[in-house]
């Protein structure tokens, strides 16, 4: 067991409050059976960390908590089960629900969850994608069941300017989708037009009016990326008959599943995290999606989103980069990269 520098805080603190993070030591176990210590390089900052920072019990915590669920870096030791990697790989992986964070300088993970990262994409690209590409991958392909007879198909995508809805707006297009997404802001609809996005459309107004108003009556899949209250009725009202919806967003209110009888709509939720969390048999595919991915960014075929980035990882860079994920107003993603 070793001790290494990390960001974490003891407290579940507004961001604003100086004590939201600091800068802490944190114990590293040596790796057993299917883990991987590796060395982290680059972090990124999603909503789930926010949500975990200021979301727990208020009592002073004991030990500092160490969050984070993206990472890229060099493999330094291996398991006695490991099989997929070697000491000195580069890897990404959005990591496990259930262990300790990646906002470390080092950081145990199942090599079973981790893949090979792109060749072509820097720290400052690479850290931004695994949480975002796992969770667009398994929407599109494993929840809404999109195949290869599906090309020409029509998908609406709720929140397309956010991490998971840039990736899945590409990977639709890959699919031959024809891509509606949602973003209000001009940058961000300059976003998502430049990443494929065939329409686009205001998620603060009406969706059904302005899905109609370019041509579609019904749409084949949805997928809803935020604020599943507020859409469901728009949502009930757009997908088509013998359609599916996925959400990775949960409702805070009940939803009115009834709404789907008639048409006879699947609905499916997104949950990254199961998994790993779960212990699933085929917790292996991510392996496989990650690396998937990262051939898709080394032929060009996928473009990264980073936005805004920060250095080094520390409690002063971790707290702005918090506050721009809570600020509404990020378009893409928002990375970490070094230590000092």
């Amino acid at each position: 067991m070793s001790k290494v520098k990390a960001v974490g805080f003891y407290e579940h603190l507004p961001i604003k409050n100086t004590h939201s993070f600091e800068d802490v030591m944190t114990e590293v176990k040596s790796p057993e059976e299917h883990d991987l210590l590796v060395k982290v390089d680059g972090i990124s900052v999603n909503p789930v960390d926010t949500f975990v920072r200021r979301g727990g019990r208020h009592n002073k915590l004991v030990h500092p908590k160490v969050i984070g669920w993206d990472a890229v870096g060099t493999v330094t030791q291996v398991g006695s089960s490991v099989s997929l990697f070697k000491v000195g790989d580069r890897v990404w992986y959005a990591g496990d629900f259930t262990r300790q964070g990646s906002d470390a300088q080092e950081q145990l993970v199942d090599e079973r969850i981790v893949g090979y990262a792109p060749t072509s994409l820097k720290d400052r690209d690479a850290a931004g994608i695994p949480l975002v590409g796992l969770t667009a991958y398994e929407s599109l392909f494993e929840k809404l069941h999109i195949n290869e007879k599906d090309v020409g198909k029509s998908i609406l995508i709720i929140n397309g300017s956010g991490g998971v809805g840039l990736i899945a707006i590409q990977l639709a297009k890959l699919a031959g989708l024809r891509v509606i997404a949602t973003a209000s802001r001009p940058e961000s609809i300059k976003w998502v037009e430049k990443l494929g996005a065939d329409f686009v459309v205001n998620h603060h107004a009406n969706l059904v009016k302005q899905v109609r108003k370019v041509g579609f009556k019904y749409v084949d899949y949805i997928l809803n990326l935020s604020n599943l209250d507020a859409h469901w009725n728009e949502i009930s009202e757009l997908i088509k008959p013998d359609g599916c919806v996925a959400a990775s967003t949960e409702n805070r209110r009940l939803i009115d599943l009834q709404k789907l009888t008639k048409k006879r709509v699947t609905f499916s939720w997104e949950w990254m995290y199961s998994k790993s969390y779960y212990q699933l048999e085929d917790m292996i595919s991510q392996h496989h999606i990650l690396n998937r991915l990262s051939n898709l960014f080394d032929e060009g075929k996928l473009v990264p989103i980073t936005t805004k980035s920060y250095t080094p990882i520390d409690a002063s860079n971790m707290q702005k980069a918090h506050s721009d994920v809570e600020s509404g107003k990020m378009i893409g993603k928002v990375i970490l990269t070094g230590w000092e």
